[in-house]
Protein backbone atom coordinates (compact mmCIF):
# COMPACT_ATOMS: atom_id res chain seq x y z
CA UNK A 1 0.00 0.00 0.00
CA UNK A 2 1.35 3.84 -1.00
CA UNK A 3 2.39 5.68 2.13
CA UNK A 4 -0.52 8.48 2.61
CA UNK A 5 1.29 11.44 0.74
CA UNK A 6 -0.73 13.70 3.50
CA UNK A 7 0.59 12.09 6.77
CA UNK A 8 4.27 12.01 5.09
CA UNK A 9 4.05 16.10 4.88
CA UNK A 10 2.84 16.13 8.52
CA UNK A 11 -0.91 17.51 7.66
CA UNK A 12 -4.26 15.80 8.55
CA UNK A 13 -7.33 15.63 6.51
CA UNK A 14 -8.42 18.60 8.95
CA UNK A 15 -6.10 20.90 6.66
CA UNK A 16 -8.46 20.57 3.57
CA UNK A 17 -10.89 23.11 4.97
CA UNK A 18 -7.90 25.04 7.07
CA UNK A 19 -6.02 25.36 4.17
CA UNK A 20 -8.53 26.78 1.68
CA UNK A 21 -9.89 28.42 4.35
CA UNK A 22 -6.25 30.05 5.00
CA UNK A 23 -5.75 30.43 1.74
CA UNK A 24 -8.91 33.05 1.04
CA UNK A 25 -8.13 34.77 4.13
CA UNK A 26 -4.81 35.98 2.58
CA UNK A 27 -6.90 37.82 -0.21
CA UNK A 28 -8.05 40.11 2.37
CA UNK A 29 -6.10 43.89 2.55
CA UNK A 30 -4.25 43.75 5.74
CA UNK A 31 -6.46 45.57 8.88
CA UNK A 32 -9.61 45.46 6.71
CA UNK A 33 -11.05 42.12 7.54
CA UNK A 34 -14.62 42.93 6.38
CA UNK A 35 -12.85 44.01 2.92
CA UNK A 36 -13.92 42.22 -0.12
CA UNK A 37 -10.92 39.91 -1.31
CA UNK A 38 -8.22 41.13 -3.31
CA UNK A 39 -8.05 40.37 -6.94
CA UNK A 40 -4.20 39.73 -6.84
CA UNK A 41 -4.08 38.78 -10.44
CA UNK A 42 -5.53 41.84 -11.56
CA UNK A 43 -3.37 44.20 -9.09
CA UNK A 44 -0.27 42.18 -10.12
CA UNK A 45 -1.53 43.15 -14.03
CA UNK A 46 -2.42 46.18 -13.52
CA UNK A 47 0.62 46.91 -11.63
CA UNK A 48 2.91 46.20 -14.20
CA UNK A 49 1.31 47.44 -17.20
CA UNK A 50 1.63 50.84 -14.52
CA UNK A 51 5.23 50.12 -14.76
CA UNK A 52 6.23 49.08 -18.00
CA UNK A 53 4.60 49.98 -21.40
CA UNK A 54 4.53 47.62 -24.08
CA UNK A 55 7.75 49.31 -25.66
CA UNK A 56 9.34 49.36 -22.59
CA UNK A 57 8.45 45.99 -20.59
CA UNK A 58 11.64 44.03 -22.47
CA UNK A 59 13.08 42.46 -25.48
CA UNK A 60 12.15 38.92 -26.76
CA UNK A 61 12.77 36.39 -24.16
CA UNK A 62 11.08 33.34 -22.60
CA UNK A 63 10.18 35.40 -19.10
CA UNK A 64 8.34 38.03 -20.86
CA UNK A 65 6.31 35.38 -22.87
CA UNK A 66 5.82 33.48 -19.54
CA UNK A 67 4.36 36.89 -17.72
CA UNK A 68 2.34 37.92 -21.28
CA UNK A 69 0.85 33.94 -20.83
CA UNK A 70 -0.65 35.12 -17.36
CA UNK A 71 -1.95 38.03 -18.17
CA UNK A 72 -3.79 36.34 -20.65
CA UNK A 73 -5.52 33.72 -18.52
CA UNK A 74 -6.78 36.96 -16.33
CA UNK A 75 -7.81 38.75 -19.59
CA UNK A 76 -9.35 35.62 -20.53
CA UNK A 77 -11.22 35.61 -17.36
CA UNK A 78 -12.10 39.09 -16.98
CA UNK A 79 -12.75 40.49 -20.19
CA UNK A 80 -10.88 43.34 -19.62
CA UNK A 81 -9.88 44.16 -23.40
CA UNK A 82 -6.67 46.32 -22.23
CA UNK A 83 -5.06 43.62 -20.82
CA UNK A 84 -5.29 41.73 -24.44
CA UNK A 85 -4.91 45.35 -26.08
CA UNK A 86 -1.29 45.71 -24.11
CA UNK A 87 0.12 41.51 -24.87
CA UNK A 88 -0.55 42.80 -28.54
CA UNK A 89 1.32 46.25 -28.78
CA UNK A 90 4.06 43.71 -27.18
CA UNK A 91 4.03 41.09 -29.32
CA UNK A 92 3.94 43.65 -32.18
CA UNK A 93 7.20 44.90 -32.09
CA UNK A 94 8.54 41.51 -33.30
CA UNK A 95 5.50 40.15 -35.47
CA UNK A 96 4.91 41.66 -39.07
CA UNK A 97 2.47 40.83 -41.47
CA UNK A 98 5.66 38.54 -42.81
CA UNK A 99 5.71 36.53 -39.75
CA UNK A 100 8.69 37.27 -37.34
CA UNK A 101 12.39 37.19 -37.78
CA UNK A 102 14.32 35.10 -35.05
CA UNK A 103 16.54 32.29 -35.84
CA UNK A 104 15.85 30.12 -32.44
CA UNK A 105 18.45 28.37 -32.13
CA UNK A 106 17.67 27.50 -28.42
CA UNK A 107 14.38 26.76 -26.32
CA UNK A 108 14.30 29.46 -24.24
CA UNK A 109 14.06 31.44 -27.37
CA UNK A 110 10.56 29.78 -28.29
CA UNK A 111 8.74 30.10 -25.61
CA UNK A 112 7.02 33.49 -26.18
CA UNK A 113 6.09 31.93 -29.79
CA UNK A 114 3.20 29.82 -27.37
CA UNK A 115 1.20 33.18 -27.40
CA UNK A 116 1.03 32.98 -31.25
CA UNK A 117 -1.53 30.47 -31.58
CA UNK A 118 -3.76 32.23 -28.61
CA UNK A 119 -3.33 35.54 -30.32
CA UNK A 120 -4.20 34.49 -34.10
CA UNK A 121 -7.43 32.40 -32.11
CA UNK A 122 -8.30 36.12 -30.75
CA UNK A 123 -7.63 38.03 -33.60
CA UNK A 124 -7.70 36.40 -36.48
CA UNK A 125 -5.33 38.27 -37.98
CA UNK A 126 -2.89 35.96 -40.37
CA UNK A 127 0.81 37.40 -39.26
CA UNK A 128 0.40 35.20 -36.22
CA UNK A 129 -0.52 32.31 -38.08
CA UNK A 130 2.53 32.90 -40.22
CA UNK A 131 4.91 33.43 -37.09
CA UNK A 132 3.62 30.25 -35.80
CA UNK A 133 4.36 28.18 -39.15
CA UNK A 134 7.81 30.27 -38.97
CA UNK A 135 8.40 28.82 -35.48
CA UNK A 136 6.70 25.10 -36.10
CA UNK A 137 9.45 24.74 -39.04
CA UNK A 138 12.04 24.88 -36.83
CA UNK A 139 11.55 21.32 -34.57
CA UNK A 140 12.40 19.20 -37.22
CA UNK A 141 16.04 20.04 -37.96
CA UNK A 142 16.51 21.31 -34.05
CA UNK A 143 19.58 19.21 -32.79
CA UNK A 144 18.58 16.52 -30.54
CA UNK A 145 20.02 13.52 -28.11
CA UNK A 146 20.56 10.04 -29.32
CA UNK A 147 17.12 9.68 -27.52
CA UNK A 148 14.94 12.33 -29.08
CA UNK A 149 15.21 15.34 -26.49
CA UNK A 150 15.98 18.76 -27.37
CA UNK A 151 19.23 20.27 -26.68
CA UNK A 152 18.42 23.21 -24.42
CA UNK A 153 20.51 25.27 -27.20
CA UNK A 154 22.04 24.55 -30.42
CA UNK A 155 25.23 25.10 -28.66
CA UNK A 156 24.64 23.05 -25.52
CA UNK A 157 25.38 20.21 -27.61
CA UNK A 158 24.02 16.55 -25.93
CA UNK A 159 22.23 19.16 -23.47
CA UNK A 160 19.18 18.51 -21.73
CA UNK A 161 17.93 21.38 -18.98
CA UNK A 162 14.35 20.25 -17.13
CA UNK A 163 14.01 24.20 -17.99
CA UNK A 164 13.65 23.53 -21.63
CA UNK A 165 10.77 21.69 -22.30
CA UNK A 166 8.19 24.71 -20.91
CA UNK A 167 9.76 26.75 -23.55
CA UNK A 168 9.04 24.93 -26.59
CA UNK A 169 6.58 22.00 -25.95
CA UNK A 170 3.27 23.82 -24.73
CA UNK A 171 3.96 25.71 -27.74
CA UNK A 172 4.35 22.92 -30.56
CA UNK A 173 1.43 20.92 -28.84
CA UNK A 174 -1.04 23.81 -28.87
CA UNK A 175 0.17 24.56 -32.60
CA UNK A 176 -1.04 20.81 -33.42
CA UNK A 177 -4.32 21.66 -31.89
CA UNK A 178 -4.97 25.09 -33.25
CA UNK A 179 -3.64 24.37 -37.03
CA UNK A 180 -4.93 20.70 -37.08
CA UNK A 181 -0.79 19.04 -37.43
CA UNK A 182 -1.62 17.01 -34.05
CA UNK A 183 0.56 13.73 -35.62
CA UNK A 184 3.37 15.07 -34.92
CA UNK A 185 3.46 17.81 -33.02
CA UNK A 186 1.22 16.15 -29.86
CA UNK A 187 3.91 12.80 -30.68
CA UNK A 188 6.90 15.53 -30.57
CA UNK A 189 5.96 16.96 -27.66
CA UNK A 190 4.54 14.39 -25.29
CA UNK A 191 8.38 12.30 -26.01
CA UNK A 192 10.67 15.25 -25.15
CA UNK A 193 8.87 15.55 -21.63
CA UNK A 194 9.50 11.80 -21.53
CA UNK A 195 12.95 11.93 -22.70
CA UNK A 196 14.12 15.14 -19.93
CA UNK A 197 12.17 13.04 -16.94
CA UNK A 198 13.73 9.71 -17.84
CA UNK A 199 17.18 10.95 -18.03
CA UNK A 200 16.78 13.98 -14.60
CA UNK A 201 14.55 12.10 -12.48
CA UNK A 202 15.64 10.78 -8.79
CA UNK A 203 13.19 8.22 -7.56
CA UNK A 204 14.40 8.31 -3.96
CA UNK A 205 13.11 11.71 -3.52
CA UNK A 206 10.56 11.91 -6.21
CA UNK A 207 12.82 14.72 -7.55
CA UNK A 208 14.66 15.85 -10.94
CA UNK A 209 18.33 17.15 -11.00
CA UNK A 210 18.59 20.34 -12.96
CA UNK A 211 20.47 19.00 -16.26
CA UNK A 212 21.95 16.14 -18.29
CA UNK A 213 24.81 15.77 -20.65
CA UNK A 214 24.60 13.09 -22.72
CA UNK A 215 28.57 12.15 -23.39
CA UNK A 216 29.16 13.36 -19.67
CA UNK A 217 32.06 15.81 -20.78
CA UNK A 218 29.88 19.12 -19.08
CA UNK A 219 32.08 19.68 -14.92
CA UNK A 220 28.72 19.39 -13.41
CA UNK A 221 27.90 16.15 -15.33
CA UNK A 222 28.43 13.68 -12.35
CA UNK A 223 28.51 9.70 -12.37
CA UNK A 224 26.49 7.43 -14.86
CA UNK A 225 23.71 9.14 -14.89
CA UNK A 226 25.79 12.15 -16.55
CA UNK A 227 23.38 14.70 -14.61
CA UNK A 228 24.07 18.11 -12.84
CA UNK A 229 23.72 17.17 -8.53
CA UNK A 230 21.19 18.69 -7.63
CA UNK A 231 17.51 19.74 -7.41
CA UNK A 232 17.15 23.28 -8.28
CA UNK A 233 13.04 24.37 -7.60
CA UNK A 234 12.30 25.86 -10.57
CA UNK A 235 13.95 23.60 -12.77
CA UNK A 236 11.37 21.09 -11.89
CA UNK A 237 8.17 23.42 -11.95
CA UNK A 238 8.99 24.24 -15.71
CA UNK A 239 8.78 20.79 -16.22
CA UNK A 240 5.85 19.66 -14.05
CA UNK A 241 3.72 22.62 -15.92
CA UNK A 242 4.82 21.30 -19.31
CA UNK A 243 3.14 18.06 -17.97
CA UNK A 244 0.12 19.80 -17.06
CA UNK A 245 -0.31 21.76 -20.03
CA UNK A 246 -0.01 18.73 -22.02
CA UNK A 247 -2.21 17.04 -20.54
CA UNK A 248 -5.05 19.81 -21.23
CA UNK A 249 -4.36 19.39 -25.22
CA UNK A 250 -3.06 15.94 -25.88
CA UNK A 251 -7.00 13.47 -27.12
CA UNK A 252 -8.32 11.01 -23.99
CA UNK A 253 -7.15 8.34 -26.31
CA UNK A 254 -3.27 9.16 -27.14
CA UNK A 255 -0.63 6.65 -26.29
CA UNK A 256 2.08 9.07 -24.40
CA UNK A 257 -1.40 10.43 -22.19
CA UNK A 258 -0.90 7.67 -19.34
CA UNK A 259 2.96 8.77 -19.41
CA UNK A 260 2.39 11.93 -18.86
CA UNK A 261 0.11 11.20 -15.75
CA UNK A 262 2.61 9.25 -14.55
CA UNK A 263 4.95 11.92 -14.39
CA UNK A 264 2.62 14.53 -12.72
CA UNK A 265 1.72 11.58 -9.98
CA UNK A 266 5.47 11.50 -9.42
CA UNK A 267 5.77 15.25 -9.35
CA UNK A 268 2.97 15.97 -6.70
CA UNK A 269 4.29 13.30 -4.47
CA UNK A 270 7.56 14.55 -4.35
CA UNK A 271 6.07 18.07 -3.92
CA UNK A 272 4.36 17.00 -0.70
CA UNK A 273 7.60 15.44 0.75
CA UNK A 274 9.56 18.47 0.64
CA UNK A 275 6.81 21.79 1.27
CA UNK A 276 8.11 23.79 4.30
CA UNK A 277 5.78 22.79 7.04
CA UNK A 278 5.59 26.36 8.41
CA UNK A 279 5.58 28.20 5.33
CA UNK A 280 3.66 26.36 2.72
CA UNK A 281 6.26 26.91 -0.01
CA UNK A 282 9.46 25.14 -1.28
CA UNK A 283 13.47 26.05 -1.05
CA UNK A 284 15.90 27.10 -3.51
CA UNK A 285 17.16 23.71 -3.40
CA UNK A 286 14.30 21.67 -2.47
CA UNK A 287 16.12 18.88 -0.15
CA UNK A 288 18.19 20.66 1.70
CA UNK A 289 16.07 23.23 3.46
CA UNK A 290 17.96 22.64 6.31
CA UNK A 291 21.36 24.18 4.86
CA UNK A 292 21.56 27.96 6.57
CA UNK A 293 22.00 29.49 3.17
CA UNK A 294 19.09 27.74 1.46
CA UNK A 295 16.05 30.28 1.24
CA UNK A 296 12.13 29.94 -0.11
CA UNK A 297 11.78 30.71 -3.46
CA UNK A 298 8.49 32.24 -4.93
CA UNK A 299 8.50 31.10 -8.27
CA UNK A 300 8.89 27.29 -8.05
CA UNK A 301 6.15 27.33 -4.76
CA UNK A 302 3.87 28.76 -7.36
CA UNK A 303 4.49 26.43 -10.12
CA UNK A 304 4.13 23.68 -7.72
CA UNK A 305 0.99 24.83 -6.46
CA UNK A 306 -0.47 25.24 -10.28
CA UNK A 307 0.39 21.39 -10.89
CA UNK A 308 -0.90 20.34 -7.10
CA UNK A 309 -4.30 22.12 -7.86
CA UNK A 310 -4.83 21.16 -11.36
CA UNK A 311 -3.98 17.52 -11.21
CA UNK A 312 -6.34 17.20 -8.50
CA UNK A 313 -9.22 19.27 -10.48
CA UNK A 314 -8.28 17.11 -13.43
CA UNK A 315 -8.21 14.05 -11.15
CA UNK A 316 -5.16 12.83 -12.20
CA UNK A 317 -3.94 12.85 -8.67
CA UNK A 318 -6.46 12.65 -5.92
CA UNK A 319 -8.09 14.82 -3.71
CA UNK A 320 -5.51 14.49 -0.43
CA UNK A 321 -3.40 16.65 -2.56
CA UNK A 322 -5.77 19.38 -2.55
CA UNK A 323 -4.86 20.64 1.27
CA UNK A 324 -1.24 20.71 0.03
CA UNK A 325 -2.27 23.21 -2.63
CA UNK A 326 -4.15 25.55 -0.25
CA UNK A 327 -1.28 25.09 1.84
CA UNK A 328 1.33 26.04 -0.80
CA UNK A 329 -1.34 29.23 -2.07
CA UNK A 330 -1.46 30.25 1.50
CA UNK A 331 2.27 30.59 1.33
CA UNK A 332 2.58 32.32 -2.06
CA UNK A 333 0.19 34.94 -1.18
CA UNK A 334 1.98 35.61 2.10
CA UNK A 335 4.46 37.05 -0.77
CA UNK A 336 2.73 39.29 -1.98
CA UNK A 337 2.27 42.93 -0.49
CA UNK A 338 1.06 46.51 -1.58
CA UNK A 339 3.91 49.10 -1.72
CA UNK A 340 4.32 52.23 -0.68
CA UNK A 341 3.21 53.21 -4.04
CA UNK A 342 0.30 51.43 -3.75
CA UNK A 343 1.14 48.69 -6.29
CA UNK A 344 1.62 45.06 -6.01
CA UNK A 345 4.71 43.45 -5.18
CA UNK A 346 5.87 39.75 -5.33
CA UNK A 347 9.32 39.02 -3.32
CA UNK A 348 12.07 36.38 -3.15
CA UNK A 349 11.71 35.81 -6.88
CA UNK A 350 15.05 33.83 -7.98
CA UNK A 351 16.76 35.89 -10.87
CA UNK A 352 17.74 33.44 -14.04
CA UNK A 353 19.62 30.81 -12.98
CA UNK A 354 22.49 28.24 -15.36
CA UNK A 355 23.54 24.72 -13.79
CA UNK A 356 25.92 25.31 -10.43
CA UNK A 357 26.84 24.40 -6.92
CA UNK A 358 24.95 24.90 -3.73
CA UNK A 359 26.74 28.10 -3.16
CA UNK A 360 25.71 29.06 -6.40
CA UNK A 361 22.03 28.55 -6.41
CA UNK A 362 22.00 29.92 -2.68
CA UNK A 363 23.39 32.92 -4.01
CA UNK A 364 21.26 33.83 -7.43
CA UNK A 365 19.28 37.15 -5.98
CA UNK A 366 16.49 36.95 -4.49
CA UNK A 367 14.07 39.82 -6.44
CA UNK A 368 10.80 41.59 -6.57
CA UNK A 369 8.77 41.68 -9.19
CA UNK A 370 11.14 39.36 -11.27
CA UNK A 371 8.79 38.25 -14.32
CA UNK A 372 9.35 34.18 -13.57
CA UNK A 373 7.66 34.91 -10.38
CA UNK A 374 4.79 37.34 -11.91
CA UNK A 375 4.44 34.99 -14.74
CA UNK A 376 4.01 31.74 -12.04
CA UNK A 377 1.91 33.72 -9.90
CA UNK A 378 -0.61 34.64 -12.14
CA UNK A 379 -1.11 31.08 -13.93
CA UNK A 380 -1.08 30.16 -10.24
CA UNK A 381 -3.58 32.45 -8.68
CA UNK A 382 -6.01 32.04 -11.87
CA UNK A 383 -6.14 28.13 -11.18
CA UNK A 384 -6.45 28.52 -7.09
CA UNK A 385 -8.36 32.14 -6.48
CA UNK A 386 -10.47 31.54 -9.78
CA UNK A 387 -11.60 27.67 -10.03
CA UNK A 388 -13.31 27.47 -13.76
CA UNK A 389 -10.56 25.53 -15.34
CA UNK A 390 -8.59 28.30 -17.08
CA UNK A 391 -6.11 27.32 -19.60
CA UNK A 392 -5.76 25.90 -23.28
Amino acid sequence: MSPDPLRAAGLSRRTVLAGTAGALGALALPGTATAAPVDWSRAVVDSTMKRYTPATLGGWGYTRGLYLYGQYLVYRRTGEKPYLDYILAWYDRFVTESGISNGFTNLDAMRSGQMFPLLYTETGQAKYKTAAKQLREKFPSYPRTSDGGMFHATGKTGQLWADGVYMAQPFLALYGKTFGDPAYCYEEAAKNVTVYFDRLKEPTKGLLYHAYDEDGSEPWASGDGRHSKYHWARAIGWLGMTAIDLLEILPAGHPRRKRLVDIVRFLAAGYTRWQDRASGRWFQIVDRGGDKDNWLETSASAMYTFLLSRAVERGHIGAEYRPVAAKGHTGVLSQISAGADGLADIKNISEGTNVGDTAYYYARKRNTNDFHGLGAFLIMNEQLAFPSGAGY
